[in-house]
C-alpha cells in the first residue's frame, strides 16, 4: 500500500497535526471482507484482533494523521469554529496514478477541534453509520464507506456508560460546504481560493485550464447536491442533519447519525428527535440542500460574481427533478414520459400517506403488477379499496402503453425498488449483538444490505416493522 496525505501537504493552515488516541483494550470487531479487496489490502491487517491501525494503536506506512478545520451552519444557525472533533484523517490510500481515497477514523479521541466533546464514538453510532454507509451504497446512492469497526474496554459517556468503538471510513474526500465557510467568515479569501483550487486539481482535473473554471466546478456541486438529494428521496431515505458542515462537496451522503429510512410513508417523517422544529424532516430536505448551497455560494463570492453564483444556483431544481422523475418513473415501471405521469405518482403517494403503507413494501409489490389482471397483489394493503381501484386501473391503462411484456417490466422495477432497506429496528438488532461483543447479527444484516434488490433476500428483513421497532428514538448523539 502507498499512503500519501495531499491534504497535509498541500492546505497548510487547513489542518492541525494529531494523532490518535489508542482505544484502551482496542480489537477488531468487524471489517467490510468487500470493501477490503476492493482495496487490495492485505488479509494480515485483519487477522487475530487486527492491526493498530483500526483502533488507534498504529499507523501504517505512509500515513500522516491530521485533524481538519471548517465551521458550519447547525440548524440554520451560523456555529462558528468546528472542525474534526473526535475524527482524524490518517491519510490517503493511492489506488492508481489518477485515484486515492481517504482513510478517516472516527472516536480517534481528542483534537483541537473537539469542543466539549470528548472526541470517542461509541458501539451504537459506529454500527449504525457502518450499515447505513454500506446499505447507500448497494442502493446506488453516493456516500463515504465503512471498511472496519473495533471495539473497546474504554467506558464513554453519553446518556448513560457506553462501550468505546471507533470506524474507519473511506472517501474520496472529506471536503466539505464548512471548509469554505470558515475561511470565508474569518475573511481569508486566500484558503478559499487555495481549497477551491486543490478541489479542482484532485477532483475535477478536467476543469482546470478553462476560463470559467469555478463557475463550471460550482455548477458541478449544485448538480451532485441535487442528484444525491433525489436519490435518498426517492428510496425514503432522510439524514436527519443536514447541517453545511456534514454536506459533501463531492455530493456524498456524509456523517450518519439520525437518519432512519421510512416505514409508514409520512411526507413530514422527522428522523432526530433533537430536530425539534422538523427542519430537517424527509419532505424538506430538498428545500434544506439549496438553503445549504446558498450558504456555499456566499463563502465562494470572492472567486465568482453575484450572477455567476445564481447562474449555478439555477441548476439545482431542473437537476433535482430529473433525477427524481427519472427514478421515480422508473419505480413506476414507465420507460417512456407521459404528461400524466407526474399526477399517477402525487395520487399514489396521497394514498400511501392517507393510510400510512410502508413506503418500501409499497413499490416492491407494486412491481408484480400485471396488466392483464384487474386486481393488483397491492390492492390489500389498503383500506379504502376502491380509491385504490380508481388510481390502479388509470395506472393499468398507462402501463399498457409501454408495449413492454410482464416479465421485462417486474424484472425492471425490481432492480430500483429494493426488497429490503436499513430499517431502524434491524439496525438496533445488530447493535444489541454488537454491545455485547457478537458479530453475527452485524454480519448477517451486512451480507443482506449488499443484495437488497433480490427476491433471494432473507424474509426475516423484508417485513414490516415490529410495533417497538417504529417508535425507536435516535438523536446527534446516535
Amino acid at each position: 500500500m502507498l499512503f500519501d496525505n495531499s491534504w497535509q501537504r498541500e492546505l497548510p493552515g487547513c489542518y492541525t497535526p494529531q494523532s490518535p488516541t489508542a482505544l484502551q483494550g482496542g480489537r477488531l470487531f468487524y471489517h467490510n471482507v468487500p470493501l477490503a479487496q476492493a482495496l487490495n489490502l492485505d488479509a494480515a491487517l485483519f487477522a487475530g484482533d487486527g492491526h493498530g491501525v483500526w483502533h488507534g494503536a498504529a499507523l501504517l506506512p505512509g500515513m500522516q494523521p491530521l485533524a481538519q478545520v471548517y465551521s458550519g451552519h447547525q440548524f440554520g444557525v451560523w456555529a462558528g469554529q468546528l472542525g474534526d472533533g473526535r475524527g482524524i484523517l490518517l491519510g490517503e490510500q493511492r489506488l492508481s496514478a489518477s485515484r486515492k481515497v481517504d482513510w478517516h477514523l472516527k472516536g480517534a479521541g481528542l483534537t483541537p477541534y473537539s469542543r466539549m466533546g470528548d472526541g470517542r464514538a461509541v458501539v451504537r453510532s459506529t454500527v449504525r453509520e457502518f450499515l447505513a454507509s454500506e446499505a447507500l451504497h448497494h442502493l446506488g446512492i453516493p456516500t463515504t464507506r465503512a471498511l472496519a469497526i473495533a471495539i473497546g474496554d474504554e467506558p464513554v459517556y453519553r446518556e448513560t456508560p457506553e462501550r468505546g468503538a471507533t470506524l474507519m471510513r473511506i472517501a474520496e474526500s472529506h471536503l466539505r460546504f464548512g471548509h469554505f465557510e470558515h475561511f470565508f467568515y474569518n475573511q481569508q479569501q486566500e484558503k478559499v481560493t487555495q481549497l477551491a483550487d486543490y478541489a479542482l486539481r484532485h477532483h475535477w482535473p478536467q476543469l482546470v485550464d478553462e476560463a470559467d473554471k469555478y463557475l463550471l466546478w460550482f455548477t458541478d456541486v449544485v448538480e451532485r447536491t441535487a442528484r444525491l438529494i433525489a436519490q435518498w428521496q426517492s428510496v425514503g431515505f432522510a439524514h436527519g442533519v443536514m447541517n453545511t458542515d456534514n454536506m459533501s462537496l463531492l455530493g456524498l451522503t456524509i456523517d450518519y447519525g439520525p437518519y432512519g429510512f421510512i416505514d409508514d410513508y409520512q411526507p413530514g417523517f422527522i428522523c432526530n428527535h433533537s430536530d425539534y422544529q422538523g427542519r430537517y424532516s424527509f419532505e424538506n430536505q430538498p428545500m434544506i440542500g439549496l438553503w445549504n448551497l446558498n450558504r456555499l455560494a456566499h463563502a465562494l463570492s470572492g472567486l465568482l460574481s453575484v450572477d455567476q453564483l445564481k447562474q449555478a444556483l439555477s441548476h439545482y431544481e431542473p437537476a433535482l427533478m430529473q433525477e427524481w422523475g427519472e427514478r421515480m418513473r422508473a419505480k413506476l415501471g414507465f420507460t417512456q414520459a407521459d404528461s400524466g405521469d407526474n399526477a399517477l405518482l402525487v395520487d399514489l403517494l396521497a394514498l400511501m400517506a392517507q393510510e400510512r403503507s410502508d413506503y418500501t413494501l409499497t413499490f416492491r409489490l407494486l412491481s408484480e403488477t400485471q396488466q392483464a389482471e384487474a386486481r393488483s397483489p397491492l390492492r390489500d394493503e389498503f383500506i379504502d379499496r376502491n380509491a385504490f381501484d380508481g388510481w390502479y386501473q388509470r395506472y393499468r391503462a398507462r402501463l399498457q402503453h409501454e408495449g413492454i411484456s410482464d416479465a421485462a417490466r417486474q424484472q425492471a422495477m425490481k432492480a430500483v425498488n429494493p426488497a429490503l432497506v436499513l430499517r431502524n429496528y434491524l439496525a438496533q438488532q445488530a447493535i444489541d449483538g454488537a454491545e455485547q461483543g457478537e458479530s453475527g447479527a452485524l454480519a448477517r444484516l451486512h451480507q443482506a444490505l449488499q443484495q437488497p434488490f433480490s427476491d433471494e433476500t432473507a424474509a426475516e428483513y423484508r417485513q414490516r416493522p415490529p410495533d417497538w421497532g417504529k417508535t425507536l428514538e435516535v438523536s446527534c448523539s446516535s
